[in-house]
């Protein structure tokens, strides 16, 4: 079904959808029936290069993580520049300690013993509403701590006044991509992510070896702060990236070639 909430609701499908929805959310939340866990962190950072250099402290010289991203290599008019996440970070030869921020948060704890009592019962729909549920409670809750990292966490935003449509519409400043976005499609970079956080232990999330999510219903990511950062896709990349791109990640090309293989030209 296509359409925007809540015009769509104007069709019978889609009503009858929502009200079942409605009501098994009242039912999880009279009964407790999902956990909600999240962490949040900030970190000083600079940019060299295409890398984002973390740091445990302010000053330091030698860098805690590094997160490596990838820059756009692709014919721009108007002199437009092709972007790296790097870019909204400042520079180590500028002299200034920057930040960045990350999360881990998820909705789906406890998720799997609702949907294995539907599916006793062969009912794939519940279980696949359930499913749903969980998984735009979990994207409420990422929105919910951007919106408390920008006001009050971080801070750099603390008279931000956005109603419902703004917040939709991300008219808010900064950006919160994550592994696995267009703008850094390496999901290996969860690793780095989830080492900082601690995630597992603070947030209950876990990583398969394939760098999915467990639960399923989680969103983790990087915040952005620069007021001209932006969502962008990186689009297709050339070899030379490639080669580099596994230099500076300390990995075999052969490596680099199978996670990035949706965008190597």
């Amino acid at each position: 079904m296509t359409g925007s909430f809540p015009d769509i609701l104007g069709k019978p499908q889609a009503r009858a959808v929502y009200d079942d929805a409605v009501i098994m959310l009242d039912d999880i939340v009279k009964h407790k029936k999902l956990t909600a866990r999240g962490v949040v962190g900030l970190f000083p950072a600079n940019s060299l290069g295409d890398d984002i250099l973390v740091f445990k402290k302010p000053g330091e010289t030698s860098p805690w993580k590094t997160i490596h991203t990838l820059r756009q290599q692709m014919p721009r008019r108007n002199n437009r520049p092709n972007f790296a996440l790097a870019d909204f970070i400042a520079p180590l030869e500028s002299g200034r300690t920057d930040y960045i921020g990350a999360f881990a948060v998820t909705c789906g704890l406890g998720l799997e013993k609702i949907t294995r009592a539907f599916e006793a019962d062969h009912d794939d729909y519940k279980s696949i509403l359930a499913k749903a549920l969980a998984d735009r409670l979990a994207e409420a809750f990422a929105e919910l701590m951007h919106q408390k990292t920008r006001r009050e966490i971080w801070g750099y935003a603390r008279n931000e006044n956005l109603d419902n449509t703004q917040l939709i519409a991300e008219k808010y400043r900064g950006i919160r991509p994550a592994p696995g976005y267009p703008s850094c499609p390496d999901h290996t970079e969860k690793a780095t992510l989830f080492e900082m956080l601690e995630a597992s232990k603070n947030s209950g999330i876990s990583l398969t070896e394939n760098f999915a999510m467990l639960p399923a219903a989680s969103v983790s990511g990087w915040y952005f702060a620069l007021p001209e950062a932006a969502y962008f896709g990186l689009g297709k990349i050339d070899e030379d990236q490639l080669l580099d791109y596994a230099k500076r990640k300390g990995i075999s090309l052969q490596t680099a070639r199978r996670w990035l293989s949706a965008n190597l030209k």
